[in-house]
């Protein structure tokens, strides 16, 4: 999922809300707005290691305070979440100051807490049911439903009119129901009781379930270098197996966002065929974002978050979200926030 990356210069990260003190970009091709210290950032957790200086965090809600040339639609003081500008600013989202590359306004109603767990969440789950090409009246099974992005995943599912069969835990399996989606536990069995509750293998199926990343396969991944010959032996347990069985033993119906390792050899799709390029959206990012942003407002939509930390505890948030085990996104509220 996407964390921060490598930086290539640094960005204005001063307490003034001097408009001219805010670069116009933090690289040729940006043109943030910045959000001061009555901010929110969430913490995901990372798949794409980076050199220093580079800030981390990628979710932030916060108030306007500079605004970069070029930049139309907002004033100082308005409410916005969007995500920071990680490949270009060492500051990235946890720290007082945050400059933003896309960014929606958040209405009075909704908490900012709440709307910084919005915007990678959605942003993940939504271009990966695109991946799918989900539409209404299909059976979608999401994997590792209790992550924020298997749970964003299967509201915009529901949202596109499919039947979600859902896997997770204790924790969310209650809510997930609520929502709409049919749920069964993990475990031995999980595809024979997939295919009960779809009444036959489903059409189409997206992993979210956290597993660790192996970064040199993700390294090879991304250039393109993993060999045909790496696919010949296919594991024949394990989730992603699971899911192939579920989908009726065809593997590009089968999109997974971190198990990389057991989708090279199964022939099922994984994120990096959205880098790649092919799959293109209609909508820009801040649309999408922002019109989630309004069905949180009304209610209609959430991600879950497990805890809030003070800015200063980032490295306890650190811990708990590379234990695999945070439940849910992990919040850091810089002084003056409030939980």
């Amino acid at each position: 999922m996407p964390c921060p990356t490598n930086h290539r210069r640094p960005c204005e990260r001063s307490a003034s809300t001097s408009t001219a003190n805010l670069p116009t970009s933090c690289d040729s091709s940006a043109r943030p707005c910045r959000v001061g210290p009555r901010a929110a950032f969430a913490w995901p957790r990372g798949l794409f290691p980076g050199q220093l200086p580079r800030g981390v965090g990628l979710d932030v809600a916060g108030i306007v305070d500079a605004i970069g040339q070029g930049v139309g639609g907002l004033a100082i003081g308005d409410r916005v979440v969007g995500s920071a500008d990680f490949a270009g600013c060492t500051s990235a989202g946890a720290s007082e100051f945050a400059s933003l590359d896309h960014w929606a306004r958040v209405p009075a109603n909704l908490d900012l807490v709440q709307a910084a767990a919005l915007p990678m969440a959605v942003e993940t789950a939504y271009r990966h049911l695109d991946l799918l090409r989900v539409t209404a009246g299909q059976s979608v099974l999401v994997h590792g439903a209790g992550s924020a992005v298997g749970f964003a995943a299967v509201q915009i599912a529901l949202l596109r009119g499919a039947r979600v069969i859902a896997t997770a835990g204790e924790t969310y399996a209650e809510r997930l129901r609520a929502k709409g989606a049919l749920v069964t536990s993990y475990g031995e069995g999980m595809a024979e009781r997939i295919q009960k509750l779809a009444a036959g293998p489903v059409d189409l199926a997206l992993d979210t379930a956290p597993v660790p990343a192996d970064p040199e396969l993700v390294h090879r991944l991304i250039r393109g270098s993993v060999k045909r010959s790496e696919q010949d032996t296919a594991p024949t347990s394990g989730p992603l197996a699971d899911l192939v069985r579920a989908a009726g033993g065809d593997p590009r119906r089968v999109v997974t966002l971190g198990d990389v390792k057991s989708a090279t050899r199964l022939g099922a799709r994984t994120s990096f065929d959205l880098l790649r390029g092919g799959v293109e959206s209609p909508r820009t990012r801040s649309d999408v974002l922002g019109e989630f942003v309004l069905r949180a407002a009304d209610g209609t939509f959430t991600v879950p978050i497990a805890r809030t930390f003070a800015l200063e505890d980032w490295r306890a948030a650190l811990d708990v979200s590379q234990s695999g085990r945070a439940r849910g996104k992990l919040v850091l509220l810089p002084s003056g926030a409030a939980a």
